[in-house]
């Protein structure tokens, strides 16, 4: 039996996802990568085939005729295996794996999840601190928590904390000299500490300050490391609400102003629609319910 030559598996998903929704910016969203990254798996699935499965129209991009009709049957071929594996799977109800972004890790949930173990003292409990994209059933991963615009179908998401963001920086930088006015920010020598998700631009335009690109600072993939690097003095940092409240409050970091923009991306709980509604898994959800309110 001859084998067929398949083409790079880790290609298939981000084709997927571009060919559907038309577009490699919102498939990186949606699979937490970059533009590039699944510019770049599509250019080697292309090279593969020998064919062109997009046609380029400026920032838009097409399916091609073969692209239309690749996608109809990796689209039906990734659900028969996400269906099978989920079927092959053995979920363990006395066990709960939770994948999360290291900042709402680190900064929310693990400093509250002795409250959730304490009452829940026959489940165990396995943390996976990730920015990488989760797979459910090859990580055994049963609930993941995200940052992001949402939903992402076929998975059954639910969103439960928005949040909005505000400049801090360390009370003791510069010898307590903090700037007192929007555009210090932007006074030379001032150092702006900045994310793959930049707000900067929106949080100036509400405090009618031009912008125009005028950052001098590192650029962090994660807020742990922005907020680390703040409260070190290095800079300031574009704080989300949900994980600095605890800096605030210790006096580590401090709020320059009182303008915040609210953030066009939320948490979600994300899980495959056959184990949302598990025992083990809708106890974590309510749990982190509970505690917000």
């Amino acid at each position: 039996m001859t084998v067929p030559r398949l083409p790079p598996l880790s290609s298939l998903r981000p084709f997927e996802a571009a060919a559907r929704l038309e577009s490699f910016s919102r498939a990186a969203e949606e699979l937490h990568l970059t533009h590039g990254a699944v510019s770049h798996q599509v250019r080697a699935l292309e090279e593969h085939l020998g064919t062109a499965l997009f046609a380029r129209q400026g920032k838009r991009v097409v399916l091609t005729a073969a692209g239309r009709s690749f996608a109809e049957r990796v689209r039906g071929a990734l659900d028969e295996i996400g269906r099978a594996a989920e079927a092959a799977r053995t979920r363990n109800l006395n066990r709960l794996s939770v994948s999360v972004l290291p900042s709402f890790a680190s900064r929310w949930l693990m400093p509250r999840l002795i409250d959730f173990m304490e009452r829940h003292p026959g489940l165990e409990v396995s943390v996976n601190a990730s920015t990488n994209l989760v797979n459910f059933a090859a990580d055994e991963v049963d609930i993941a928590i995200r940052f992001g615009r949402g939903p992402w179908p076929p998975l059954s998401c639910e969103m439960f904390l928005e949040d909005e963001y505000f400049p801090v920086a360390s009370p003791k930088m510069n010898r307590g000299k903090l700037p007192k006015t929007p555009a210090d920010l932007l006074a030379p020598g001032v150092r702006i500490i900045r994310e793959d998700r930049d707000y900067w631009p929106y949080w100036f335009k509400a405090a009618g300050v031009r912008f125009e690109d005028r950052v001098r600072g590192p650029l962090f993939n994660d807020s742990t490391y922005s907020l680390q690097a703040a409260a070190r003095g290095e800079g300031i940092a574009l704080a989300r609400r949900s994980i600095v409240e605890e800096d605030l409050e210790r006096g580590v970091l401090k709020r320059l102003f009182t303008l915040s923009v609210p953030s066009v991306e939320r948490y979600w709980f994300v899980a495959p629609k056959e184990s949302f509604e598990a025992p083990n898994v809708r106890a974590f959800r309510e749990w982190v319910k509970e505690e917000l309110r």
